[in-house]
């Protein structure tokens, strides 16, 4: 069987689904958003799109900045609320039980129950028709350290992640690979066996 053409939409999926926190300690919104991902490295440059009409749309567009709080499985509930609930008519904070917590460098707050926040500042606006982009540079990454192990390093495995694919939430699947281990020398590979059956 061959493929189906379809009419052109958005249909690059998985996608992160994040809560995106704005304003600051006092004023603030939650908006949950899946248009969201990554342009450039060195800087650290992101974005997310949002449509105009959204609450939260004025209080970026006014602040010049955000935090996007990635999420898990135990907030994919509040994820879902966030996103169907507008902050006109609700303190989503606390209809969903969720902690501000005081950002280092953005005077929007962090999500305390966020595995991973990213303070991000605007550095240019870019309107497409049903949403606005907002491209933003990453000022810092703020990372819960019950997922920091003994070395420093973030164990991106233990955050229990969630992703958005097609109007659905998932849980991420096992690890299946790592970058670059299709090129990776065999005789690395035949090391790092022999050395864990040395261990086990």
């Amino acid at each position: 069987m061959g493929k189906k053409i379809w009419k052109p939409g958005t249909f690059v999926y998985p996608i992160p689904a994040v809560l995106v926190s704005c304003g600051n300690m006092e004023k603030s919104n939650i908006l949950t958003v899946a248009w969201t991902g990554i342009i450039n490295t060195n800087p650290a440059i992101v974005y997310i799109s949002v449509r105009p009409e959204r609450y939260s749309y004025n209080l970026i567009k006014e602040s010049g900045e955000f935090v996007i709080n990635l999420t898990n499985g135990k907030l994919a509930y509040a994820t879902d609320w966030c996103g169907v609930r507008s902050g006109a008519k609700y303190d989503k904070f606390k209809e969903m039980n969720l902690t501000k917590e005081k950002a280092e460098f953005v005077k929007a707050p962090l999500i305390k129950e966020s595995p991973v926040s990213v303070e991000c500042k605007v550095i240019e606006e870019k309107n497409y028709g049903s949403h606005t982009m907002f491209v933003a540079e990453v000022l810092s990454i703020d990372a819960d350290e019950k997922y920091i192990n003994e070395k420093g390093a973030f164990d991106i495995s233990k955050c229990d992640l969630i992703a958005y694919a097609n109007g659905g939430y998932y849980a991420l699947g096992k690890k299946i690979g790592k970058f670059g281990y299709s090129v990776e020398k065999k005789t690395n590979k035949k090391k790092r066996n022999i050395k864990g059956r040395n261990r086990s």
